[in-house]
């Protein structure tokens, strides 16, 4: 637990490891991630110490990492669609549906 709140802060807060050579180089590699690898590594890394040692300390210990991944999951899932542009995709779709529909019909009826 303690190196996952390490390798936490170094990918997300390298300013709190200023003292570390190599922090800002494993900042800027965590940047380059697109969110739903984020999202894998830091529920991953808060799901192993859960696997080890299932108590309510882990749990609540892990809570942190876990919730970051869930957020960069939600992240790379984007933000929601208006109605507006979602019931034209709707008509589209109708349409496309109907002229299938009748295009086989006319093709029984010949």
């Amino acid at each position: 637990m303690m190196l996952n709140a390490f390798i936490l802060f170094l990918c997300e807060a390298p300013f709190c490891c200023q003292f570390i050579e190599f922090a800002n180089a494993v900042s800027a590699r965590a940047d380059k991630l697109r969110p739903w690898q984020k999202a894998a590594f830091y529920c991953g890394m808060a799901v192993f110490p859960v696997i080890l040692s299932l108590t309510l300390t882990t749990l609540l210990g892990n809570a942190i990492a876990f919730a970051t991944g869930v957020l960069y999951g939600l992240s790379a899932l984007g933000k929601k669609g208006d109605a507006i542009s979602y019931a034209r995709i709707q008509q589209q779709q109708k349409q496309v549906d109907e002229e299938k529909l009748t295009g086989t019909l006319e093709g029984q009826a010949l």
